[in-house]
């Protein structure tokens, strides 16, 4: 079993045709075909199932798809290591949270790790940052989430055990046009909500998932967009919105949003990595480096 053939392996697992594998590879598809059969032969398991649809993995296929992306990341970190280069950790993040927190971990990791080279992707879809974790085309990633569990704010539970440590809070706070009914009026509970207009997203975006739990199904949900145009619409009183406090900022200080009095827990800043690749040398550090001391 050579590393060439489980990069092979790994790229038809993600292209899922000989063809588009080659391409990503640069070789031709004999070459990749051969390199499939010969590690087959060696492992003496079949590890696709060839059909209409593309490469399918087998039972056996599952099973050392984990053990080639240890493998291969172990080996790309001994070449760096070898050479004197910097460790690089392959860090993802929602692209709400790029411009406000991503900065501040960076921060966190250039003062606590300085020989770490740290690489980000943003990502619109939590499930997309979850599935590179889950695949290995990540390391870690930085998303928006409550309680003591994985997806305690209301998503899926992801199809992988995945490990998490919370940085830090993320304060929300319900926001509307000074001049809306509610603005003044203090001690506000969810049942006084009933019947205003909640703008919202999609039900897939953190802060829809917070208002569900916060208010409940009550509100009217109005479909805006994204955080900036919630809070363009709730300057504008077309609505009330619960959005991150570090969005709305600005908003607040100049005075064209006001923050309605209701109470609402705040939501962390969790890192999320693939339950075990902690045990990799050195990552363990890497990922608890970016944690509060």
């Amino acid at each position: 079993m050579e590393l060439r053939q489980l990069r092979t392996f790994e790229a038809v697992v993600r292209h899922r045709t000989v063809t588009d594998a080659a391409i990503a590879l640069e070789l031709a598809p004999s070459s990749v075909s051969q390199q499939i059969r010969t590690l087959e032969s060696s492992l003496e398991v079949t590890l696709f199932h060839r059909g209409p649809r593309g490469m399918e993995l087998t039972p056996a296929g599952e099973r050392l798809m984990g053990w080639a992306r240890r493998l291969l990341h172990q080996a790309e970190r001994a070449r760096r290591d070898v050479r004197g280069e910097r460790q690089v950790l392959r860090l993802g993040a929602l692209e709400t949270l790029a411009g406000s927190y991503v900065p501040q971990v960076l921060a966190r990791f250039a003062e606590r790790r300085p020989d770490l080279e740290v690489e980000i992707s943003s990502e619109r879809a939590r499930d997309g940052l979850l599935a590179d974790v889950i695949d290995g085309r990540l390391d870690a990633a930085l998303l928006l989430d409550s309680d003591d569990d994985l997806g305690g704010l209301g998503f899926p539970a992801p199809a992988e055990p995945l490990a998490f440590v919370d940085l830090d809070p993320v304060p929300l706070v319900l926001v509307a046009a000074p001049t809306h009914p509610l603005a003044a009026r203090p001690g506000l509970t969810p049942p006084d909500l009933e019947h205003e207009r909640l703008l919202v997203n999609v039900p897939e975006c953190s802060f829809w998932m917070a208002g569900y739990k916060t208010l409940g199904p009550a509100p009217k949900r109005i479909k805006a967009g994204g955080v900036p145009v919630m809070r363009a619409w709730a300057e504008h009183g077309l609505g009330i919105s619960l959005l991150p406090r570090f969005a709305v900022a600005d908003s607040l200080d100049a005075g064209s949003l006001v923050r309605l009095d209701l109470p609402v827990p705040d939501l962390s800043l969790r890192l999320v990595w693939r339950e075990g690749r902690e045990a990799l040398p050195g990552l363990r550090d890497i990922l608890y480096a970016a944690a509060c001391p």
